[in-house]
């Protein structure tokens, strides 16, 4: 009986121990963050579009990490600031962010200590000039040498994503200061020149809107456009996908 017992207790303290180790790892399946086992396709890396948002309330809060309190701005109108880039991938990916939504490290948003949630702002990187605009919805990074932790896409774009940091410049963009944008609709791909230009001169025609051609790796991607109104290019679109080109998709101008 006594054996009995002290087996039963020694076992209650192994579930314990194991318990309190699966507590210790936290709330991610990965221990240490790495690369997606592909690259970001044309459509990811395009800039996160400025659009209308509502502050989130919660994230607006004064915050403590590691014993140092955070103090989010409330409006991020000429915030503009220079430092040092990072990028977080897989360990993260389909975690909640900070203002509730799902992190895509595929999508172009970024983790900032103290700009609104959410809202919006370009980085630049100051080593090569590439610029993303990212979609701000995350807290972090939480080290004194670094500014901003932006999503692998983000990254990948701005050409630092291999060597993990990078110098940049981050700039908040709102609705006042966002440069309009051109819009273009990918039709079709093809590697005979000749069809698609048959194409583009065929949908010339009938929607009314230019053509052009970009040649990518012996790939020719038809593309609708520029056109200026958002508006119309959605119109245009939906007529796409009506008219058996459903795989169409919208592009903007940098």
């Amino acid at each position: 009986m006594t054996q009995r017992v002290n087996f039963l207790l020694i076992a209650l303290f192994s579930m314990l121990l194991a318990a309190c180790s699966s507590s210790q790892q936290g709330r991610y399946a990965m221990e240490h963050d790495a690369a997606p086992l592909r690259k970001p396709t044309e459509l990811e890396m395009q800039d996160a579009i400025v659009t209308p948002v509502v502050k989130s309330a919660s994230a607006s809060r004064p915050y403590e990490v590691r014993g140092k309190r955070y103090t989010p701005m409330l409006d991020e109108t000429g915030y503009a600031e220079e430092g040092i880039a990072s990028w977080y991938g897989r360990k993260f990916h389909n975690y909640h962010t900070s203002n509730g939504e799902v992190y895509d490290m595929f999508a172009m948003t970024a983790a900032h200590k103290t700009l609104p949630l959410p809202s919006f702002a370009r980085v630049t990187n100051l080593d090569n000039g590439k610029s993303v605009i990212v979609r701000v919805n995350d807290r972090g990074p939480f080290h004194e040498d670094r500014i901003i932790d932006l999503s692998y896409s983000a990254a990948y774009k701005l050409g630092y994503y291999r060597q993990g940091t990078a110098r940049v410049k981050v700039e908040a963009v709102t609705l006042a200061n966002s440069a309009p944008r051109l819009s273009y609709i990918q039709v079709a791909a093809g590697s005979t020149l000749a069809n698609v230009e048959a194409l583009a001169f065929q949908l010339r025609q009938q929607y009314h809107v230019p053509t052009n051609i970009v040649e990518k790796d012996g790939i020719y991607r038809l593309r609708l456009g520029p056109i200026k109104d958002a508006a119309e290019a959605q119109a245009v679109l939906e007529k796409l996908k009506q008219n058996q080109f459903q795989n169409a998709f919208l592009l903007y101008s940098e």
